[in-house]
């Protein structure tokens, strides 16, 4: 099949540049297509996205869909920043903050930031990455999560070992659509209320739901996503020639990660009176009651599992590329410093699994902390896009400046509130 698209002459024409080219393939071949961006959706459709949307869901029924469509427009405009970043400058975002800056002093600050935010970060949301995804065998089994969290730990690590991208990104790609399917045909099921869904895109903010508003954006614009797709683009593609696909594929997974999220809020709107507080797996799978009957659990656990096991291999994988890009040190998946990296982040993560958390107390609180994190990479970020030296004709253009600027201003807004919440409150 032959199609043949053109630019639309609207002033969103430059941020969508290249979201449409004249090709000749098949459903197969586009299918094949799929690269990065699924990985990053794969990233954020985590334990905390399963988790928080479940709970937002329960407690608030559709008032915060809201909070869903922002971070979906705000992680396609950041994503697509550090992506165009990586293509076209082939740095990765570590590298590029890092030389960014010529006085010593700056840079040193820059090198600091990025490594104990995004290094020491990733092995803090390690932990309820590995904790989710034990919840979801422990239930299964009932074998302590305790035991299953070490395993989980040791599998990540020999795919990451093996240093083949292609292999770990089929495999994020894999378990996304067992989360994925299970969600998107239960919201199906339960024929939510369309008015209710609809009037929950008027932004709200219930009393006591700032923290969970923050855990949600913090799950789904994730700081660490943002190096992981600076260099993954990299695997995939050669540079600006392929600037196009990279787009299409970037906005596209990160929309199906976005329909994933709000199909999880659906569900558990639909099960649950509003106002149920959610404390466990066990109750977190009712939601899947209405297609999987007595078997809603088993499901539930399955998807909380792939959802785990994802984001423990790309949090330490992410951590890896942007420790490594910060120092300057080489960003290879199969060198001795880059492994070390993400079996530092890995390991910290299997021994905090070990000991007795709670699952969804570790899960929303890690979100929760990135999403206080990520306006001051958003800060950077845009600060590096538009580097003419860096970029020459793709840097940013005044409405992706524009787009960014609210994106981490509202971010800010919500971090500040929450911080007033906890804090104050």
């Amino acid at each position: 099949m032959r199609v043949v698209c053109t630019p639309l002459n609207n002033p969103f024409a430059s941020l969508g540049k290249g979201f449409m080219w004249t090709y000749n393939m098949g459903v197969i071949d586009r299918l094949k297509a799929i690269g990065p961006g699924a990985l990053i959706a794969a990233a954020f459709i985590g334990p905390g996205t399963v988790t928080t949307a479940s709970v937002i869901g329960a407690e608030y029924a559709y008032l915060l869909v809201w909070t869903i469509a922002f971070s979906i427009l705000a992680t396609i405009v950041l994503q697509e920043m550090s992506a165009r970043l990586g293509l076209i400058s082939k740095e990765g975002l570590g590298e590029a903050f890092r030389n960014e800056f010529s006085n010593p002093l700056a840079r040193g600050i820059t090198v600091a930031l990025v490594v104990s935010a995004i290094g020491v970060g990733t092995a803090a949301f390690q932990t309820g990455n590995i904790v989710g995804g034990a919840a979801g065998l422990s239930t299964i089994t009932g074998i302590s999560e305790n035991i299953w969290g070490p395993v989980i730990g040791l599998i990540a690590a020999g795919l990451l070992w093996t240093g083949n991208y292609k292999l770990i990104e089929r495999v994020f790609i894999g378990l996304v659509v067992v989360m994925g399917l299970a969600f998107l045909i239960n919201a199906a099921v339960v024929r939510p209320d369309i008015g209710a869904l609809g009037g929950g895109l008027v932004p709200t903010v219930p009393e006591g739901s700032a923290y969970l508003i923050a855990g949600l954006i913090g799950t789904t614009v994730v700081g660490y996503n943002l190096f992981l797709h600076a260099s993954t683009v990299q695997e995939r593609w050669d540079g600006a020639s392929d600037l196009a696909e990279c787009r299409t594929d970037t906005v596209a997974m990160i929309i199906v990660g976005g329909l994933i999220t709000t199909s999880i809020v659906v569900t558990a709107a639909s099960v649950f009176p509003e106002g149920t507080q959610i404390a466990d797996v066990g109750a977190m799978a009712d939601q899947l009651e209405p297609v999987f009957g007595g078997y809603a659990l088993t499901f539930f656990a399955i998807g909380l599992f792939a959802a785990g096991f994802t984001s423990a291999m790309s949090a330490p994988l992410a951590g890896a590329y942007a420790t490594a890009g910060a120092l300057g040190w080489e960003r290879d998946l199969t060198s001795t410093r880059f492994r070390a990296i993400w079996m530092t982040i890995l390991g910290t993560g299997i021994v905090f699994s070990g000991l007795d958390y709670n699952p969804v107390q570790v899960i929303v609180f890690a979100q929760v902390a990135n999403g206080l994190l990520l306006p001051i990479l958003a800060v950077f970020l845009i600060y590096a896009m538009n580097n003419d030296d860096l970029l020459g004709e793709h840097t940013n253009t005044t409405l992706q400046n524009v787009l960014g600027g609210i994106v981490t201003l509202v971010v800010v807004g919500i971090g500040l509130r929450t911080l007033y919440d906890v804090l104050i409150l």
